[in-house]
């Protein structure tokens, strides 16, 4: 059950209609790692979580907050969206040149699509898509995805705070890049508490080694040209599982000759090899 409240729990009020400031938070709320996606990702891992009671209850509060950061970039939305009709606009962009540069720049779908609202979508109209989304079941793997999320959400807040001006509209973004900051920390904490608790960092931490290939389970390959990649941590040394030697490999040769596949049906119709798979014999 999920109760609403009127109140926001942070202010989301800017000091001035900007309809192209409205076009950068859609990003924040429909856009790949916006609240939109970590709201929903988070709620599905912890609907289908199986662990200990703490995981979910902690899942399950994030992704509440999410839910709330989502009405908040809303509203900072419809606020700079309003007092700012798009006659008005035009008049503007007719008499300024300047201003015309700035409000072209509008999300047309605002005017069009949502009435001077905001969309769940990016900030280039693109849909919001629950493909977005990772809750796998694995509580290791989908932390780690959690943290990703976090971190990309974290970037893309701190690049739009150096792209504008508004001071109403940064006092939000301030919000949220500290609540990312938390929620960096947090996940990176869940994921060294299960890495302890499952003795293990490789997903799943269950699954037996010996039904892997584990001779080039540690070997990283140059496939590319130049070599500095050997000078990396990840080339050599102990391994972070601690159950193997990185290592270096110059020139890692291929196993298997190249396939020779054979003519699909001509029901399929495939591209044929010979006139007469279509039918057609030679004269």
């Amino acid at each position: 059950m999920f109760n609403h409240k009127k109140e926001l729990q942070f202010e989301a009020k800017p000091d001035a209609p900007n309809p192209l400031y409205a076009k950068y938070i859609q990003e924040l709320i429909g856009g790949q790692y916006g609240e939109m996606s970590v709201a929903m990702q988070y709620l599905f891992q912890g609907w289908s979580c199986r662990g200990e009671e703490k995981y979910k209850d902690m899942i399950m509060d994030v992704a509440t907050e999410e839910l709330g950061h989502v009405e908040m970039l809303a509203t900072m939305v419809a606020r700079l969206l309003e007092d700012a009709p798009i006659i008005q606009q035009e008049e503007v962009m007719k008499q300024d040149p300047t201003v015309k540069a700035i409000i072209s720049g509008m999300n047309p779908q605002h005017a069009i699509v949502a009435g001077l609202g905001p969309r769940p979508a990016d900030s280039v109209g693109n849909p919001w898509s629950g493909a977005y989304i990772i809750a796998s079941g694995n509580l290791l793997a989908d932390f780690r995805a959690n943290l990703n999320a976090e971190s990309q959400g974290r970037l893309q807040v701190a690049r739009i705070y150096e792209m504008i001006e508004d001071k109403g509209v940064r006092e939000l973004l301030s919000v949220l890049l500290a609540r990312d900051s938390y929620h960096q920390n947090l996940w990176m904490t869940a994921v060294k508490e299960l890495e302890e608790k499952e003795g293990g960092i490789l997903v799943p931490t269950t699954f037996p080694r010996d039904k892997e290939r584990f001779d080039i389970a540690y070997d990283f390959y140059n496939l590319s040209k130049g070599e500095e990649s050997q000078d990396g941590s990840w080339a050599k040394g102990e391994a972070l599982d601690g159950e193997g030697e990185f290592k270096w490999v110059k020139d890692p040769k291929p196993e298997a000759s190249a396939p020779n596949l054979k003519p699909v049906t001509p029901k399929m119709y495939g591209t044929p090899d010979l006139p007469d798979q279509i039918g057609f014999k030679k004269e």
